[in-house]
């Protein structure tokens, strides 16, 4: 519950935080004025003795929250996708964040695969390792089915995560709302929301069967992309608390070395990440939010392997075309039609002025054509980026926050791979791809063709609604009645119009 009892997690909270340097770049964050620098500080200072020490080889933010535990740790994380709300140094510092964790003994990994799937692990399992990987959340064991022999990766829950982790939210919530009050300044960030937006993703990532979800789905996408493998999910071993894939060999993506060694061609296995990251968030609208090295791996056919579906981005139809306008504009180095797109869609107000607009995005635009990715900063770009939308009154939208923070991460996974890659030529197919098949007279027609089977599909209910409509009608007083009926007639007759279009296009389909 969220109340008086979360104060002393927070005083242990801030004393990390004051122990660590952190305390001085939260303050500058959240832009506090003198007064409360002074204030927090005094009030925390006595208490520095009780903060966790934290391991001095990390930044401050990411020292103390690896040392703070699990839930602050995951904070990080997801901040990490949101460089409109902590900034674009400090989404990177937090995109640094360690994920490893101490793991829990083998046996009570055991016993809640046991009470889970509701059988005995020896008969289920084979061979069940130790922990071969353990993180903020779960800890993943490699096993061997007992009925057919194959490998498998078992995802297990820490053991009392939920209940540790719903205890933090509600001390996030506190300091959130004292924030807020004493700090009005801090309201244009939205710390109750950013509260809100972590309680709701982590309570989805502790629920396993959401995230075989994610997996199978994402495996279904991708199914046809050559040289991408998602491992498959084995629902009969999986629950709430347990996940249970195939198991996954390879290389990690981050090991250039052994890379080498194995005769795997980094330049195209740059190019592949980056193209096939684009190619589900464009064609598919579902991609992976978290595609650090850590969780790539690279097989011994060259196919790159994804891991871990916990953070999962979703865009919708218009959406995406938006996007890829937006990409293609850019591509093409026309920044007056990347500034329309903005006004079309809705992101930058009526009253501003597109040609200033255009001009400000050519600043953003030029510098980067013909210069080689060592020598762009992806994080100043979009730092401008966004300074220039903010400027123009452009509301922040989460789902493209996301969207630019994986671009920015991806390009990074394909930097490493390949110091001279050119993101935007490496772009250019699959983008060019998509507006030829989604923008133009093919899309238009497909979209007619699903309008049409929609206004068929409601066309049998039209004389129900008619008969509704004009018993409401009837029901009610005679005077202001007229009006009224005279609406549902039209209506009832336009309804019937579409339905006939309707009718008629299906005979062409």
């Amino acid at each position: 519950m969220r109340g008086p009892h979360n104060i002393w997690r927070l005083i242990r909270t801030g004393a990390t935080m004051e122990r660590t340097g952190a305390m001085r770049v939260a303050l500058d964050l959240l832009d506090a004025p003198l007064s409360f620098r002074v204030a927090s500080r005094v009030l925390v200072w006595p208490f520095k003795f009780l903060g966790y020490k934290g391991d001095p080889e990390l930044a401050p933010v990411t020292r103390a929250l690896t040392a703070l535990g699990p839930a602050y740790i995951k904070f990080g994380q997801i901040m990490s996708t949101r460089p409109d709300v902590v900034g674009d140094e400090m989404a990177q510092q937090l995109q640094m964040l360690q994920d490893k964790l101490p793991p829990f003994s083998t046996e009570i990994a055991q016993k809640i695969v046991s009470d889970e799937l509701g059988r005995p692990v020896d008969e289920l399992f084979s061979s069940f390792s130790e922990p071969v990987a353990a993180a903020s959340i779960a800890q993943v064991h490699r096993a061997k089915r007992a009925d057919t022999g194959t490998d498998v990766a078992v995802k297990v829950l820490r053991p009392g995560i939920e209940r540790a982790f719903r205890r933090d939210i509600d001390a996030f919530h506190l300091a959130a709302s004292v924030i807020e009050t004493f700090l009005p300044s801090t309201r244009r960030l939205h710390p109750t929301e950013v509260i809100a937006h972590f309680e709701s993703v982590v309570m989805a990532e502790l629920d396993l069967r959401l995230e075989s979800s994610a997996a199978a789905e994402f495996a279904a996408t991708t199914n046809d992309d050559p040289g991408f493998q998602v491992p498959v999910v084995d629902w009969d071993l999986s629950a709430k608390q347990v996940m249970t894939l195939g198991w996954a060999e390879g290389i990690a993506i981050h090991e250039l070395d052994a890379l080498d060694a194995a005769g795997h061609d980094r330049t195209d296995l740059g190019q592949r990440v980056l193209q096939l990251f684009l190619s589900h968030a464009l064609r598919d609208g579902y991609f992976h939010a978290d595609m650090h090295q850590g969780n790539l791996k690279v097989g011994a056919n060259g196919d790159i392997i994804a891991l871990d579906f916990g953070i999962m981005g979703h865009i919708d139809d218009y959406t995406r075309r938006v996007y890829a306008e937006i990409l293609y504009g850019f591509i093409k180095r026309d920044f007056r039609r990347v500034a329309e797109v903005h006004f079309e869609a809705g992101y930058v107000s009526a009253d501003q002025d597109v040609e200033e607009f255009a001009r400000a995005l050519r600043a953003v635009g030029e510098p980067i054509f013909g210069v080689e990715a060592s020598k762009i900063s992806m994080a100043r770009l979009l730092s401008y980026l966004f300074d220039v939308t903010q400027r123009f009154g452009m509301e922040t939208r989460t789902e493209l926050i996301l969207l630019q923070r994986t671009m920015v991460v991806v390009e990074g996974v394909a930097r490493s791979l390949d110091p001279h890659i050119n993101i935007w030529e490496v772009s250019r197919p699959v983008v060019e791809k998509y507006i030829k098949e989604n923008i133009g007279p093919k899309a238009l027609l497909r979209d007619l063709s699903r309008t049409i089977m929609v206004l068929a599909r409601f066309g049998p209910k039209l004389p129900q609604l008619a008969e509704e409509a004009l018993v409401r009608q009837a029901e009610e007083p005679r005077t202001p009645a007229r009006p009224s009926k005279l609406r549902a007639v039209k209506h009832i007759l336009l309804g019937g119009i579409l339905t006939l279009l309707a009718l008629w296009g299906l005979n062409f389909l």
